[in-house]
Formats: structure tokens, sequence, C-alpha cells
């Protein structure tokens, strides 16, 4: 007697990847708007009037709903209402934030500095309370239509979407605000709500698939556990889940917060360039802004290139064959602008994105590989190493070349840890938990976050405080050494906690070593844990 497997639309390639696409261009621009500040620092200075610690505090309060559970609400939201209400829901909020921040800058509210930097912060508050459980609503949604498939991959393609936009935020902001912030900030609110629009279109998708699941379960009599809060006293108890999330506060307060600092990092120490000059941008359809964005979707569409493709193609010879065009056509791209990256590798801005363009090449591939041979907790621990030549490389020398390694390393960590981390979690944590799972996850890094992004600001103050009126002259520039070797502390922490995860799950079977498809010790009979 034969069984009638019964496909859903998630079974078809092309849907899976089309709802990728769909769900990830929310992300993009919601991490444009939560980067974007960067590449602004020097002209809120100027035109604003803001500190170095105003402007740390600015971004460092964007978490603070966060820190007090919104991300847990939200999280909890997701998992007994679902996708589409949790989707809509935080994206509405993240959209009301922008467009306070785009009010604000403009001076609607006042426009003394006070009002001004308070009416911002609000609307960073209301961004941040959304931006992080989209991104946990964006990780569910993958584990959805992907778990079984491509994964670790989908949630590579997914963060680099994510890298992207902050690339292109920091990296343009500058251009588009054309010395006046308020039109940077209300690009990057109207980004938001356009992508709203998209995931507004996948709820569809999204409607049909679950009423295909639940035919598919209907002869099924488990059902899914009603939401508990001990489930999160459960989730902390779990050594393999602390040490994960552990991980992943102390990596990513070592690279978030430099993010926003770097371009005036780059123009303070290493006399990088605030503006870019005429020759250096390129222009398409008569518009510079639009030809330097241009080059980031290039370099994110040979990395899809460099890592999804070679994997459908069977024949070694083809395989081959393909490697060398698509290696020649990036040659070749890059020759063909070679002089205007030139003057981009002497531009704060422009050099500092080189930290989400490495992760745009690299977390894709990192995310194949995980899918394909495993390694999650070893690339980890990798990954915290290069965090820490990073760091050292930028604070305690004053080499070019070495500050170019820096924000390499950094980009590919930035690639490495995420790429196995969060798959890793669903492996640890059953997919009708995750929404919660990866909820404490980014409650607790929020607060790693909101005090290193505040700290640092203050910290950069406090140890340039004799020098304050003199920078503000052009006289003196600020000095970054102690502020940045406090985040080369981070990467030692973060090597030992992946050290520990590993040892973790040795004993716990969860297979974070193991590739995708591979069931875990702990589903064999006669595992022991």
């Amino acid at each position: 007697m034969t069984e009638t497997i019964r496909k859903t639309i998630k079974d078809s390639a092309a849907m899976r990847w089309f709802v990728l696409i769909l769900i990830s261009a929310l992300l993009f621009s919601t991490y444009w708007f939560q980067d974007f500040y960067g590449g602004l620092k020097g002209l809120m200075e100027s035109e604003m009037g803001f500190t170095s610690e105003e402007f740390g505090r600015m971004i460092g309060l964007t978490t603070i709903a966060n820190m007090f559970g919104m991300i847990i609400v939200g999280g909890i939201i997701l998992d007994k209402w679902g996708i589409r209400v949790a989707g809509l829901i935080f994206g509405g909020m993240a959209v009301l934030g922008g467009a306070i921040s785009a009010l604000a800058s403009a001076g609607y509210f006042g426009q003394d500095h006070s009002t001004m930097l308070n009416m911002m912060i609000v609307g960073r508050i209301f961004f941040g309370s959304g931006l992080e459980v989209i991104c946990v609503v964006a990780t569910r949604t993958i584990v959805k239509w992907f778990k079984g498939y491509e994964l670790a991959l989908a949630m590579a393609i997914n963060m680099g979407f994510g890298r992207l936009g902050s690339a292109m935020g920091i990296a343009l902001s500058g251009d588009i605000a054309g010395g006046h912030v308020s039109a940077a900030v209300s690009f990057a609110a109207t980004l938001i709500a356009i992508t709203l629009l998209f995931f507004v279109i996948y709820l569809v998708f999204d409607i049909k698939l679950d009423k295909q699941l639940k035919a598919e379960k209907s002869g099924d009599a488990d059902e899914d556990e009603e939401f508990k809060f001990s489930d999160l006293f459960k989730l902390i108890s779990n050594k393999s889940f602390l040490y994960i999330a552990l991980l992943c506060v102390s990596f990513y307060v070592a690279v978030f917060p430099f993010m926003q600092y770097a371009p005036d990092l780059l123009i303070n120490k290493f006399n990088f360039t605030s503006e870019l000059s005429a020759q250096g941008n390129i222009i398409l359809f008569g518009s510079s802004t639009l030809g330097n964005a241009s080059v980031y979707l290039m370099f994110f569409i040979f990395a899809i290139a460099f890592s999804v493709v070679p994997g459908k193609i069977q024949e070694k010879t083809n395989r081959t064959i393909y490697f060398v065009v698509i290696i020649a056509a990036f040659i070749a791209y890059i020759y063909g602008i070679h002089t205007q990256l030139q003057l981009w590798l002497n531009n704060g801005q422009k050099t500092a994105s080189l930290i989400p363009v490495g992760s745009i090449f690299f977390t894709p591939i990192f995310g194949n590989f995980v899918d394909k041979k495993g390694k999650a907790a070893s690339l980890m621990i990798l990954g915290a190493l290069l965090l820490i030549f990073a760091h050292i490389s930028l604070s305690l020398f004053n080499n070019v070349y070495l500050a170019y390694a820096g924000l390499l390393s950094l980009g590919i960590a930035f690639s490495l840890v995420p790429a196995a981390m969060w798959p890793s979690v669903s492996k640890i944590v059953s997919e009708s938990r995750l929404g919660t799972a990866y909820a404490t996850m980014f409650t607790i890094q929020n607060w790693g976050l909101g005090l290193f992004f505040w700290g640092i600001g203050a910290l950069l103050d406090f140890v340039n405080k004799g020098n304050i009126t003199a920078i503000r002259n052009g006289e003196a520039v600020y000095d970054y050494t102690i502020p940045i070797l406090v985040l080369v502390v981070c990467g030692v922490v973060s090597i030992f906690l992946a050290f520990k995860l590993k040892r973790a799950d040795l004993k716990q079977g969860y297979g974070l070593e193991l590739p995708s498809s591979a069931i875990a010790p702990r589903d064999i009979e006669g595992f022991k844990k």
C-alpha cells in the first residue's frame, strides 16, 4: 500500500527563496536604520551640536524597552499568536519609531538642541522595540520554511540582507544627507515603511502554508503545548542554551557598537576623509547615490553566486568552469571601478562599511559550510579569535594596512559566528519555543548593547576630556585606544564561552558539530546524556 505524501508550498524551492526575499527586505531596512547614524556622527556634532556621549546615549537607549522584557513579550506573542500578528505589531512599531525620528531631526517638535535629542531618542526607543522582534520573526519564519532544507544557508543569506542594509546605511547616509541630517533620517524611515508592505505580501503565502500544514496534521493527535512561563526557566537552565546566549551578547557588543564609531575612529586616528570627492562617486542614471549603492548590491550578488549556485551543479567539470567564469567576472568588475575604490578606501564611512561588506561575502559561504559539514561550535571559536585580532589592530597600532586587515577580519568574524550560532539554536530548542528562545537571547544581548553603545561614547568623552574644546575647533582628534581595547576583552570572553558550548554539546548531544541534515546524538536510541 502506497502512502500519499502531501506537498506544501514550502516544498517548492522557488517559493521558499521568494519568501526569504520578502522577509529579508524588512530586515534590510531595519538594519539600515539601526546603523546609518554611524556615517553621520561628525555631521550630527557640527549641525546639531551633539557630543559623543549624546550620540552614544541616543543609540544606546534604542535598546531600553528590550532590556526590560519587550523582546520576551514579542517572543511570547510570536509563539502564541504566530508570525503574522507579531510581524505586523512590531513592524508597525519600527515604522512609528522611524517616523518620530524623522520628524524630530527636521525640528517638527522643536528646533532647540535638547528637544531634538530627546524626541530622536523617543523615536529610537519605538524603533528598537520593533527591531529585535522583527529579527526574531524573520528567524522564526525561516525555520518554518527551511527546516529540513537549506536552513543554515537561508539564515546566512537573511543575515546577509541585514548586513547589506548596515553597509549601505553607513556608507551612503552622508551622500543622502547632503549636509542635512534630517534628509538621511527621512530616507531611512521611509525605507522601513516600504519593506513592511513586503511583509504584508508575505502574509498571503503564510496563510496558505498554515492551511496546508493544518490539513496535513488533521489526523495527527499531537498538538503543540500551550506556552508556559516555566519554559523561560527551562531555557536558562539548559547549559548549551545559556552558553550560546551569553556568547551572543559577548560577541555582538564587540561588533555593533563599534560599527557606530568606526567611521569617526578612521577619520580621527588614521586621517581618513569624512567626505568623498566627486571623483570617488559612481554615477548610475545620473545619481551618485544610486551608483554607489549599486556597488554593495553587486557585492551581494557575487556573494550569492559564490555560495549558492555551485552546490546546485553536480558535475565537477561544470562546477570548475562556473567558478572560473564567476571569479573572472568579479575581477573584471573590481577592475572597472578600481579608481573609485581607491578613493573609497581613504574615506571613513566607505571603509568602515568593510565590516558588513565582509559579512555579505562570507556569511552565505559559511552558512553553506555549516549545512554540509557542521563544525558550528568550532567556527564560533575561530570567529572570536578574529574579533580579538581586529580590535587589537585598530587600538594598539597606527598602521593603516593593519587597520584594513582588522576591519576585514571583523567582517569575517561577523559572518562566522552568526552563520554558526543561529542554526545551532534551532538544534538546542524545540521549534514551538524558538520565538521565546530567540527573544530571550536578544533580550540578554540588548543589555550588553545598551551598555556599550552608550558606554563607548561616554568613555570616549572621558578619556578625551582635556581636549574636547580643541577637538570641536579642529585642533585635536579623539583618542580611541582605550574604548576599543575594552572590546578585546569581549573577544576573550567569547572564546571562553564558545569552548564551554562545545564541551556542553558533547554531553547533551545536540549535534552542533554535525551537518544540518545529520541526526543529533541525543535523538539516537541509547545515547546517554
